[in-house]
């Protein structure tokens, strides 16, 4: 079984170790950073070794980390893939970690290194292939009662837990509405992605958008 390692920083990450509790079979293991950082770190990783963290965090098999500092991300990184971690995943986007240095540390201990804007996104690999059965892009089974939403089930959902609020909500909805009120739910539900510009929040509701398409296509058919 995949263990999950979870380091939070302030509100951020505690959503995800809910959903992996309440939605998953996985085990789960976190720590937390100070929610209030340096803008620069001279020396991180000198900085993470005097942090009062749980150092068993990097026992685990993939570490998710939302550290959201490029400088503690990087020092992360070192810790991970010299823990042999197998995989690092790091929400918040490009903005929030420098990835070409971290495609170096990939590079030296082979480790997968994700970097990712929203984490309803996540695409499967060998390292994260247990993670991603779960908690990625979500995926839907619905039934269809005359027209109406009978039921939603999520058989993938995302990792922030807004596609099971979503499902729960779209119960009795019309059919011909159920994809755009679907992203309208996602967009509503208070997930700590980007918004105000066309990527972030949104880009997650046009995703569940589609997932809810597919599924009653799927239903149809």
């Amino acid at each position: 079984m995949t263990t999950i390692g979870v380091i939070t920083r302030g509100k951020y990450g505690n959503r995800l170790i809910e959903t992996i509790v309440s939605k998953t079979e996985m085990k789960v293991a976190h720590t937390s950073v100070p929610e209030i950082l340096p803008d620069f770190i001279d020396e991180p990783e000198e900085f993470l070794e005097g942090l009062n963290i749980d150092r068993s965090v990097f026992m685990s098999d993939i570490v998710i980390t939302y550290s959201l500092h490029p400088d503690l991300t990087v020092a992360i990184a070192h810790f991970a893939g010299k823990s042999g971690v197998k995989a690092l995943i790091v929400p918040g986007g490009a903005s929030k970690a420098p990835v070409v240095e971290l495609e170096g540390i990939a590079k030296k201990y082979g480790m997968l290194i994700e970097v990712e804007d929203i984490c309803c996104t996540l695409l499967e690999k060998p390292e994260t292939k247990e993670l991603c059965s779960y908690l990625s892009t979500p995926v839907l089974e619905i039934d269809i009662d005359e027209g109406i939403i009978g039921s939603v089930k999520v058989l993938c959902g995302a990792p922030c837990g807004s596609t099971w609020h979503m499902a729960k909500e779209l119960v009795g909805t019309k059919v011909e509405e159920a994809p755009a009120r679907a992203g309208l739910l996602i967009q509503q539900y208070p997930c700590r992605a980007v918004r105000g510009n066309m990527g972030g929040i949104h880009e997650s509701g046009e995703i569940h958008k589609k997932a809810v398409k597919d599924a009653i296509k799927r239903k149809k058919e």
